[in-house]
């Protein structure tokens, strides 16, 4: 059991920095693309650019999964729009239905994003020495599996998709308003397996999944960091060039 906290542990500690990032890189994107238009309605689209593939992969996922559960499912659409203060990537439309189908659909992008970040990273870049070896605690490893990750061919490209993919991945606002009743019924399911007794045999493969899923988020972000060096380092450049500087709220 002990095991499975630090599991836990793990995934949380490397969840926390990518939700950070991830915000990060979507505001300063933003700035960028503002500095270098100098235009709000051209940086809209500028922002979204480089954000395609996978904006592309995520309404793709709402869609597919609706149609798979028989929900009937609008126009698909991935040009972005503003709404308020913030800026919607893209856009599909499914009716109403129960809560369990609502946050299944709303969950789809996370998992197909995953799907696609272990299949870039496996056959693209080659993680899947590094990945084992910081399951495994190998700090050699790690560096000689992350040398082998950089020599890997068309590397730019792969890392590129999967900063696209996974910059776009995460459920937005409206994909998780049935979470909060699902919450509720896995609190419930854990407490009827501690009831009957099925905790220790479900501990082992919910440890490695997690720890699994650690890993999977750690790669993630040691692909997240050179772009948003590049980010920061484009907005620090063009701010200094047209003498102006974005002020984010």
């Amino acid at each position: 059991m002990d095991s499975l906290w630090v599991a836990f542990g793990a995934f949380v500690a490397a969840l926390i920095p990518l939700l950070i990032i991830e915000r990060w890189i979507h505001r300063h994107l933003q700035g960028v693309a503002l500095l270098l238009t100098g235009d709000p309605e051209m940086a809209v689209w500028l922002y979204a650019l480089p954000l395609l593939p996978g904006v592309l992969l995520h309404e793709t996922s709402h869609a597919l999964t609706a149609w798979l559960l028989g929900v009937r499912v609008g126009r698909v659409s991935v040009l972005p729009r503003r709404q308020g203060d913030r800026i919607q990537l893209g856009f599909v439309p499914v009716e109403r239905v129960g809560v369990g189908k609502t946050a299944v659909i709303g969950l789809a992008p996370l998992v197909t994003g995953c799907l696609a970040l272990l299949l870039i990273g496996r056959l693209g870049l080659r993680l899947g020495p590094l990945g084992a070896a910081l399951v495994a605690g190998d700090p050699g490893a790690a560096w000689a599996g992350l040398k082998e990750a950089l020599r890997a061919p068309d590397a730019g490209v792969w890392a590129y998709l999967a900063f696209a993919v996974s910059n776009t991945m995460l459920p937005s606002r409206s994909d998780l308003r049935a979470w909060p009743a699902l919450l509720l019924f896995a609190v419930g399911a854990g407490g009827l397996v501690a009831l009957l007794g099925m905790g220790p045999a479900l501990v082992p493969p919910l440890t490695d999944a997690l720890r699994w899923l650690a890993v999977a988020i750690l790669l993630t972000l040691l692909i997240d960091l050179p772009f948003a060096l590049l980010i920061l380092g484009a907005e620090r450049l063009l701010g200094r060039v047209r003498g102006m500087r974005v002020e984010y709220r």
